[in-house]
């Protein structure tokens, strides 16, 4: 039924459950996945009380590549071991949701298979409401990912 699964993630738990999920759709299924970790663009600019900071855009970029980095592996490697075609991206994008719908229409795939939520915290939140906003402006069928409750 499908044959290219796009799984983006966070590198958090509750994303590496969702892509322990896709890819064994896509195992069952026969079809191929790409992985992505879109990367914020925050242009670095923190208000503080008094003062605005700039963060060192370079420590930044380093730091948002090694979180990539750490998240495409465990893709790739539970791909490989699960023998599921794999192939990983990366992109930077001040609107996440967009930089996913558009991986997905570029790399030709006929599902997005993402967690419900990642992160704790404020990027929990904004990882939320980045899955809402992908099940709301994707023509791409999205499968989402819940955690199995304890």
């Amino acid at each position: 039924m499908f044959k290219h699964v796009l799984i983006p993630t966070d590198g958090s738990e509750l994303s590496q459950a969702a892509v322990r999920a896709g890819i064994q759709l896509a195992k069952e299924q026969g079809a191929q996945v790409t992985g992505l970790y879109v990367m914020p663009d925050y242009r670095a600019l923190i208000y503080g009380a008094d003062a605005l900071v700039t963060y060192n855009s370079s420590e930044f970029e380093k730091s948002a590549n090694k979180d990539a980095d750490t998240a495409l592996q465990f893709i790739e490697k539970l791909a490989q071991e699960e023998g599921v075609p794999c192939k990983t991206d990366r992109s930077t994008s001040m609107s996440v949701f967009q930089a996913i719908i558009k991986q997905a229409q570029t790399s030709g795939c006929d599902l997005i298979c993402m967690a419900s939520h990642g992160r704790k915290g404020i990027s929990g939140v904004l990882l939320g409401s980045e899955t809402q906003r992908v099940l709301t402006h994707s023509n791409i069928p999205v499968l989402v990912h819940r955690p199995a409750l304890a």
